[in-house]
């Protein structure tokens, strides 16, 4: 997970693993964590719902999201800016 500071608190950088909803996507952010006992790292995984005012996130982007107010019961977060586009083919 990256985390970046912008104005209005707490942002994250994901990729988008859905965009059925109407100005909605979802956004699946990866960290890493230590294990406990065997101090491996391990990747977890948060879907977090973001608010996309234009529909311009399609799955498979890379974005960055910021914290704001609850916009719904799961929504409280909202998209910034498309930093990678998705390739074509792997949507196909």
């Amino acid at each position: 997970m990256i985390e970046q500071k912008v104005a209005g608190g707490r942002s994250v950088v994901g990729r988008v693993v859905s965009d059925k909803m109407h100005k909605t996507i979802v956004v699946e952010v990866e960290r890493k964590v230590k294990h406990a006992i065997y101090g491996k790292y391990m990747k977890r995984f948060s879907k977090m719902y973001a608010h996309d005012d234009e529909n311009i996130g399609k799955i498979g982007d890379v974005v960055l999201i910021k914290q704001s107010r609850p916009l719904s019961k799961t929504k409280h977060w909202v998209l910034v800016q498309v930093l990678e586009k998705a390739e074509q083919d792997v949507l196909e």
